[in-house]
Formats: C-alpha cells, structure tokens, sequence
C-alpha cells in the first residue's frame, strides 16, 4: 500500500536525522547513492511537511524501533491500518471542508449583492396571497391542478417549463424550444426534486427556488450567477416510469 510505504521512508528519514542529531553526520556526496540518499531525505521531508507537519517525531521514531527490535508495541500490529486509514479519512474530510468553507466564502464576497437580491425577493413574494411555502423554504403557485397520480423521488418524469432568474431573464426552456424533457427526480437541482413530488399528472406550478435549493455557489453559464434564487413554470405531462 502507498500509504503505508510512505510512512515507511519517514520512518527511515526520521532515524536518520535522530542519528544525526548525536553526531553521525556526512558532509559531501561521494558517490551516486550519495547522492539519491540526500535527494530522498529532501522530497521526503517536503512530503511530511505538506501531509504530516504534526507528526509526533519521538514517537514515530518509538513506533518503528519497537517493530524492528520486537519489544513491546503500544498499539496491537492489527489495530495499525484501522488507525492508519480513519486518520487519513479525517483528514482529507476536514480538507474538502476547508475548501468548501473557502470556496463559499470567496463567493460570498463577490456575489453576496445577488444572494441579498434573492433574499430580499423571496420575503416579499412569499406574502403574496397565492404563494405556498414548504418547509424547506421552496415557494410555489398552483397554476393548473392536474387529476394524474404524482411522481416519487425514483420517477422519472416528462415535462415542459420554463426557467428565468428573479428580474425575468430566461436562462432555459423547453417551452421556447418546442420540445419537452424527461429526467429522473434525483438528477435536478433540490427544488425540482421536491416541487414536482408535489404536482400530479397534467399539473402546471410556478416554482420561487432559494439559492440553496438550486446551484448554490455554483455559476450555470452566463446567466445563472452563484447564489441565485430561481423562477420556474412547470407543467408535468407524464410519468414515464
């Protein structure tokens, strides 16, 4: 395993330095072990620097000389991995994190006038007298109540609509295209998802999408910007299966 190979070289590393330390030191690079050796060293400790700055050096020092003199280990040899594994996961999870944190934070900077615009929409629309609003804040107006059954979350469904942003700028529609579309309802954004559970057969709503509903952070082409709160008429025409 990679993984486990690459501790292994900064194992070997750390040693090396502990040695060091006490006074084995070798000056000048004689011949082309030398040479790879010292090259080795450095790649390495840039790798524990990115991947591993808080390694606990005696430690890791302990933990290898325990193997390879066979005295008594801290940790049982088949506990190793599990520890090895759920560190690595834990780590790459709090990056993806950060990185999520940074990206919305980034976004939030440069686009926090067009999330204010869509907030700002959404409380005024929804006190208008034929708005519903759901729990997860998805507003919508029945325009046409169908007699059909409604679709599940594993339907796949055929529909006509219409989609603009909140000041009227059609960014898509099938309408406008002359052709309807089909798609599972786990395959679009949130909002749909969970409007169109509520439609049946030969319905036609009006869908008022928060941004956290629909892209999010997310850009969809030129028109779609992120933090976007998003308007939708939508027909159901079918249930295809």
């Amino acid at each position: 395993m990679k993984l486990i190979k690459f501790l292994a070289v900064i194992f070997l590393t750390t040693i090396v330095s502990s040695c060091n330390s006490q006074g084995v030191t070798k000056k000048s690079l004689d011949t082309e072990i030398d040479s790879l050796s010292y090259a080795i060293g450095m790649d390495v400790a840039r790798n524990v620097q990115a991947n591993v700055s808080e390694l606990d050096n005696d430690l890791f020092i302990q933990g290898y000389k325990s193997v390879i003199d066979s005295t008594t280990l801290l940790i049982e040899k088949e506990k190793v991995q599990e520890i090895l594994s759920t560190y690595f996961q834990k780590k790459q999870q709090r990056d993806r994190e950060k990185q999520q944190a940074d990206a919305i934070a980034k976004a939030e900077e440069q686009f926090n006038d067009n999330k204010v615009a869509g907030e700002k929409f959404l409380e005024e629309n929804k006190t208008k007298d034929a708005v519903k609003v759901t729990e997860s804040g998805l507003q919508y107006i029945v325009m046409k109540e169908g007699t059909g059954e409604k679709p599940t979350i594993s339907s796949r469904v055929k529909v006509h609509y219409h989609g603009t942003t909140i000041d009227g700028t059609v960014f898509d529609s099938s309408v406008e295209r002359g052709a309807p579309t089909e798609f599972g309802l786990t395959q679009v954004i949130k909002g749909w998802t969970e409007g169109l559970q509520l439609m049946t057969v030969g319905s036609k709503y009006k869908f008022f999408i928060p941004q956290e509903l629909g892209y999010g952070i997310q850009q969809k082409g030129d028109k779609i910007k992120p933090f976007s709160a998003l308007v939708f008429e939508v027909e159901l025409l079918e249930i295809v299966k």
